[in-house]
């Protein structure tokens, strides 16, 4: 009697077993995709890592050019709530994790739109309240914070885990979380505000105590493997280029033309950042935590752009035109701006936010763990798309046409082999 196996050939004839063996071994080789290394990725932060909660929540401001194209032109084709022309860092390391682009948290509704994780972004985000500032005599108005993305994160709980929230325990442990990036905010309002930067500085502590806290929140709930950013080196940032121009040669890093005490400050944020978490560390042993150094990953970019087939890495390709696309009377989306033909060869997006290609080499330096410390390579070692970032980080629409047009022909092959079996 024929096994179940067997597949009927050319004439209603059975295959033979090789045949069928052969149509199984390509059937598995161009099916489902690999694993996920993590099952879900939870995500927090500002317009940095917000992937489509602002249109939630200010989608009937008709200021706000980021709920418009030019954004997103490049991979999405519309705007989608991001801050750039494509995709963050989020979404290669989703991407590269075998997970989908993390669900905007807003967009959700049911546990089982957030099968694959959740992201509690949104951008203008701060990491404190908006009372720590008023209380320091600061403007500030009502805004987005830490504080109310955990809200958020808890509501989710009560969602996957109704009857208890131990339930939720064994996802937590198994979830990758990245806090951040989250901070610059605190700092660029109050930049930009005209506050006295000596004043500025003194925010820190509290700005590093409040990533701290919610780390600690986190681990409690169960999480057990967590990414926590530091800030960028915000001395390269078009805008404040413009702002704070100099005519101070010395301002000025000779290698990369980004404003030296800008950069001092980023550096130390990081560095009180980077000894915090080294004390969660010890106080919690059996967790992950792992530092993301944007700083170092964003400054390979600076120091050498043409490795990244940049050649404006200190410009807006979407903004109002001068040396550094920007200006003061025109931003991407808002007034007479100006739009570049390739954004691919920018730095900047818009003057303050990254281009998708500047997002994708920080993201692949912190995914081959050249700046994540300890390595996410190791933290997370049964992860073999961590090996391969030449595939996994280029573009889907791209490697997605490859893709099938090579099943189309091992497909034909298969076919044509079956026939004569």
């Amino acid at each position: 009697m024929a096994s179940s196996a067997s597949v009927s050939g050319r004439g209603g004839g059975l295959l033979s077993p090789a045949a069928v063996l052969l149509a199984l071994a390509v059937a598995q080789a161009l099916g489902a995709p690999a694993a996920p290394c993590v099952p879900r990725v939870f995500s927090f932060g500002d317009s940095l890592a917000d992937t489509g909660n602002f249109p939630f929540l200010y989608g009937n401001d008709s200021r706000e050019p980021a709920l418009r194209t030019p954004y997103g032109e490049t991979f999405f084709r519309r705007a989608t709530g991001r801050f750039s022309d494509g995709r963050l860092i989020v979404d290669f390391i989703a991407d590269t994790m075998g997970l989908p682009f993390v669900r905007p948290y807003l967009s959700g509704r049911t546990a089982e739109d957030f099968a694959s994780g959740a992201n509690f972004a949104v951008g203008g985000a701060m990491a404190l309240a908006p009372d720590f500032f008023r209380g320091r005599g600061v403007p500030m108005g009502d805004r987005m914070h830490l504080g109310v993305e955990m809200k958020w994160f808890h509501d989710l709980l009560d969602l996957l885990c109704p009857a208890d929230r131990a339930d939720c325990t064994g996802m937590m442990n198994q979830s990758l979380f990245l806090v951040g990036e989250i901070g610059g905010n605190d700092y660029n309002i109050p930049l930009l505000s005209r506050v006295p930067f000596e004043k500025i500085r003194t925010f820190t502590p509290s700005v590093v105590a409040k990533i701290s806290s919610t780390v600690t929140e986190l681990i409690g709930l169960g999480a057990k493997t967590l990414v926590v950013p530091g800030n960028l080196p915000i001395g390269c940032v078009p805008n404040y280029l413009m702002i704070f121009k100099s005519d101070k040669k010395e301002d000025y890093d000779p290698e990369t033309g980004c404003l030296r005490w800008m950069n001092e400050f980023s550096k130390y944020h990081n560095r009180l950042l980077i000894d915090e978490l080294e004390k969660l560390r010890n106080l919690h042993p059996g967790v992950s935590i792992i530092y993301a150094d944007y700083y170092g990953a964003a400054m390979e970019i600076y120091r050498s752009p043409e490795q990244f087939g940049i050649d404006h890495p200190l410009a807006a390709c979407c903004g109002g035109g001068g040396p550094y696309g920007v200006s003061m009377t025109a931003r991407c989306g808002y007034g007479e701006y100006k739009v570049c033909d390739d954004p691919q060869k920018y730095g900047s997006w818009d003057g303050f936010h990254p281009s998708e290609a500047a997002y994708k080499g920080i993201a692949i330096g912190l995914l081959r763990g050249t700046y994540t410390q300890p390595s996410i390579c190791t933290t997370i070692s049964s992860c073999p798309q961590l090996t391969e970032l030449g595939s996994s980080v280029e573009y889907k629409n791209c490697s997605t046409v490859v893709h099938l047009t090579v099943v189309a022909q091992v497909i034909g092959w298969l076919l044509f082999f079956l026939h004569f079996l």
